[in-house]
């Protein structure tokens, strides 16, 4: 190999590890910050603005808390979840959040939520649909899977997810760690009476069957015991 050749390798490699670095920065800047012009609706040291509801099925005693910045979704009594929600009703919007959940539990994020958890909704689910659009108590009519969300995924790392929901027949689109999962458009509004508002709410899904008219829907497996979904970077931006 001549001194030219060595020169071009050097360059090469050099040009590498500079790429290299650049696609971690931009990928580590999509975590841990949140974005221009969006405004946060969690205050990282309480719950003032959330609630708790107390007419979801998925339950009304959820141990939710703060600490240490974030928020903990937990179940009280184990096997008992519920969905806490914003006190605001937005309509169109862009939602920013970080999430880190545990496995084998499910929950999820609420869009144009009612107080009793009717709602668009991005499944949280480790292993499941993670990413994916569903409907929670309601049918709807397009949804959508996250087939390359495990390219982006950090496992038992924060994660951030950034949701565009906007027009009466909504267009939703869902992106994680910066890179778009799915963009999909309802061909009808998909809401009892056609609300075009509501709450955002983050979901701790139940586990425990307490009646016998539940139990064709089995989701003894949903939560581990003191397993959490956590929350940080809440923040929004109305459109």
């Amino acid at each position: 190999m001549n001194g030219l050749e060595r020169n071009n390798m050097s360059l090469v490699k050099l040009f590498s590890i500079l790429l290299f670095v650049t696609v971690a920065n931009l990928t580590n800047a999509q975590v841990g910050k949140i974005p221009v012009g969006f405004t946060p609706i969690f205050n990282g040291k309480n719950l003032n603005g959330w609630h708790t509801s107390r007419t979801s099925h998925q339950g009304t005693t959820g141990n939710f808390y703060v600490e240490n910045g974030v928020i903990m979704l937990k179940q009280r009594p184990y096997g008992q979840g519920g969905i806490l929600l914003t006190n605001k009703k937005y309509g169109n919007f862009e939602l920013y959040l970080e999430a880190k959940i545990d496995s084998f539990c499910n929950g999820g994020i609420f869009l144009r939520s009612s107080e009793s958890g009717m709602a668009y909704q991005i499944e949280l689910a480790t292993p499941g649909g993670l990413g994916d659009l569903l409907g929670e108590r309601m049918n709807v009519s397009k949804g959508a899977k996250a087939t390359n969300i495990t390219k982006v995924w950090k496992v038992g790392g924060w994660n951030a997810f950034r949701i565009r929901m906007e027009g009466d027949i909504p267009r939703i689109r869902l992106w994680v760690n910066g890179e778009l999962m799915w963009d999909v458009t309802q061909p009808v509004n998909d809401f009892i009476a056609g609300a075009t508002s509501g709450m955002v709410g983050l979901q701790a899904h139940w586990s425990a069957v307490y009646s016998s008219a539940s139990e064709a829907f089995e989701m003894s497996g949903s939560w581990k015991p003191d397993a959490a979904h956590r929350f940080r970077n809440i923040a929004i931006k109305e459109l």
